[in-house]
């Protein structure tokens, strides 16, 4: 069986490789025109997909899945809308194949350009949500690169369907077969053969729990670009504007706490604690979040619960908030360096120069002054739809966009030089 299913996912690998090729040469007007029809294709299979999307809501519920998890599962026609919403949007975003980043001429009259140029063929593992499989199409599909999708197995049958749909306008145009992939098994193996395809596959980009994240990230033989969890820090300084600073931290941690971009953690400066924190607890507590918070914390705040040293460390996904009070700014970085997961963090502050400190020691892909933790999303700045958040470095940080799903090559023109 093991055998089988290595022959197997090495023959995807191998067909995406060759598919690659010919993909790099699409040229960005049929590419829209292709998106714009899958677009379509979406929501003329909207009955299947929500069929097979019911199956999947059913074995969850059977398996007790978390809350969190099946809403990110759950498909309707508003979800499926914003889908094909998605790749129509793809489809107007400037292509970044082909583009110059930069080009020079040298003494001896060689030109060189750097140019943007697809990856190859990018695998992506990820959980639960539906809605990553055509946005991901979308994506490898717009920057040249193949792909080779693994979902969840809670969400199996929504894959295949919006696979399938999405698929089919690709044929119906006598695409290269193997452009898009997508493995139908729930065989847990998988994963851990298609992680040793380096001679087929260029990158692995694995989106959900952290488990996950570790275990592709320890056995890969192929470069990872790590989508973490997000423990969001927002530190409320001495100086923040109260009001402001209430209306940030409840829209970071409720307007939808399970997402990696919402708040997991509160730093609040001693100076204003016993103004700030009782009108914030109020708030919260009357939209449900259980507060945890630190012992100065709990003399402000009666109804918070003690927060263990393991708490700042949780990425809750719920209705649940660290609170701690710290002493400085100094020291409010140094918990959110230590305690965060280089996601997106956040300062209120009306001081200048704090804002400023801030901006430059922490160590996060997206760091704010005076706005919400949330707005770290693809969409929200402007790049179009995203394969995730980034909390590598290298080769890309933060939303990854259509350019991050790109490389470059060097193209240099001659005129017959010859090097002495």
């Amino acid at each position: 069986m093991a055998t089988n299913l290595k022959k197997q996912l090495t023959q995807i690998a191998a067909r995406a490789k060759q598919a690659s090729g010919a993909l790099s040469n699409l040229s960005s007007t049929t590419k829209n025109k292709i998106l714009q029809e899958m677009a379509r294709a979406l929501q003329a299979k909207r009955g299947l997909i929500l069929k097979a999307n019911r199956k999947d809501l059913a074995k969850a519920k059977a398996a007790r899945l978390a809350d969190a998890l099946i809403d990110r599962l759950a498909l309707n026609d508003k979800r499926i809308k914003e889908m094909s919403e998605s790749l129509v949007q793809i489809s107007r975003l400037n292509d970044p194949v082909g583009k110059v980043i930069r080009a020079w001429l040298r003494p001896n009259g060689l030109w060189i350009h750097k140019v943007r140029v697809p990856i190859g063929v990018i695998a992506i593992i990820y959980e639960s949500r539906p809605n990553v499989t055509s946005d991901c199409i979308g994506l490898c599909f717009k920057s040249g690169n193949s792909v080779i999708l693994r979902g969840g197995s809670e969400s199996l049958n929504s894959n295949l369907a919006i696979f399938h749909a999405l698929n089919q306008v690709l044929k119906k145009h006598h695409l290269a077969d193997g452009i898009i992939n997508m493995v139908g098994t729930v065989d847990r193996k998988a994963v851990d053969i298609l992680l040793k395809l380096d001679d087929f596959i260029d990158l692995v980009i694995p989106r959900g729990g952290e488990n996950l994240i570790k275990h592709v990230a320890s056995l890969s033989r192929i470069p990872v670009i790590k989508h973490y969890k997000g423990i969001c820090i927002v530190y409320v300084d001495k100086s923040a504007d109260l009001s402001k600073a209430q209306a940030i931290c409840f829209n970071a941690k409720v307007q939808r706490p399970g997402v990696c971009n919402a708040m997991e953690s509160m730093l609040v400066h001693k100076a204003i604690a016993a103004r700030f924190l009782p009108a914030m607890a109020r708030k919260f507590n009357d939209a449900g979040v259980e507060i945890r918070g630190c012992p100065v914390t709990r003399k402000i705040v009666k109804s918070a619960k003690p927060a263990t040293e393991q708490d700042y460390h949780t990425e809750y996904l719920a209705l649940k908030l660290s609170v701690k009070v710290v002493n400085d700014l100094e020291q409010a970085i140094s918990h959110t360096n230590y305690y965060g997961t280089h996601h997106s963090d956040a300062i209120v502050t009306q001081n200048y120069e704090s804002a400023l400190e801030f901006l430059r020691r922490v160590d996060s892909a997206c760091v704010y002054v005076n706005a919400s933790t949330r707005f770290t999303d693809g969409y929200q700045f402007g790049m179009g739809a995203e394969i995730g958040i980034s909390t590598d470095k290298l080769h890309a940080r933060g939303p990854m966009a259509l350019e991050e799903l790109t490389t470059y090559k060097y193209m240099i023109f001659g005129s017959g030089q010859v090097r002495g």
